[in-house]
């Protein structure tokens, strides 16, 4: 049986629509303004995420991506968005399930509450309850605010947690690899690979002697 996705791309080809081409190149013109000014103005990117979205959804729903002889809607977000097409589905899913939420509102919440509040108005549909939750996603901070939609959409408490970055070089990724494998093995497939280098490293201090005034913080219970 085909999947959803086949089906789509195939009724696509099949049903193209006919192009405005003015109302296109306008479409695809304000997308690369907005991208653009995203680059110049980090510190103020959410600003334009709500437009962002719009025409994003205006591009895959009229394929304006053939107008730049590309093969599909994939290959557009590749071009614009080489380091997140998930962000860009983010974007889309904004303006598609939280329509009734006005513009503005969702500006001062910003895209990563905004996408939060898209996981709860998918699962509850007419009942999503809007004005609460925006008041909630106003009100509270970030990391606070994903925790409050992941307990009412699991019935479970969540621990906070955060992104780590740090530069590997490519001679080094065999090993981590290779070790976050065997502890996922030894662990259990469904731990994930945080937990799996915690353990790592638990292991390691483990073995590891070195008396705390050389630490120079209290050691680890």
């Amino acid at each position: 049986m085909p999947g959803l996705t086949t089906l789509w791309i195939n009724r696509g080809a099949m049903e193209a629509p006919e192009i405005n081409r003015r109302r296109a190149t306008f479409v695809l013109g304000r997308i690369d303004e907005i991208l653009a000014w995203d680059r110049a103005k980090e510190n103020e990117k959410d600003a334009r995420f709500v437009e962002l979205g719009e025409y994003l959804c205006e591009v895959r729903a009229k394929q304006y991506w053939r107008l730049e002889k590309l093969n599909s809607f994939e290959e557009f977000l590749q071009k614009r968005f080489a380091d997140s097409r998930r962000k860009a589905y983010y974007l889309m899913a904004i303006h598609e399930k939280l329509n009734r939420v006005p513009k503005h509102d969702l500006q001062q919440v910003g895209w990563s509450k905004a996408a939060e509040l898209v996981k709860i108005a998918r699962k509850e549909g007419e009942k999503f309850d809007c004005a609460t939750w925006l008041h909630r996603a106003k009100e509270m901070p970030k990391e606070g605010f994903r925790c409050a939609v992941e307990r009412h959409l699991t019935g479970k408490e969540t621990e906070p947690w955060e992104l780590v970055y740090f530069k590997l070089y490519k001679s080094q990724l065999a090993v981590v690899e290779r070790a976050l494998e065997i502890a996922g093995m030894m662990l259990g497939t469904d731990k994930s690979r945080g937990y799996c280098l915690e353990m790592i490293c638990a292991d390691f201090l483990a073995g590891a002697d070195i008396p705390a005034d050389k630490l120079g913080s209290k050691p680890i219970q």
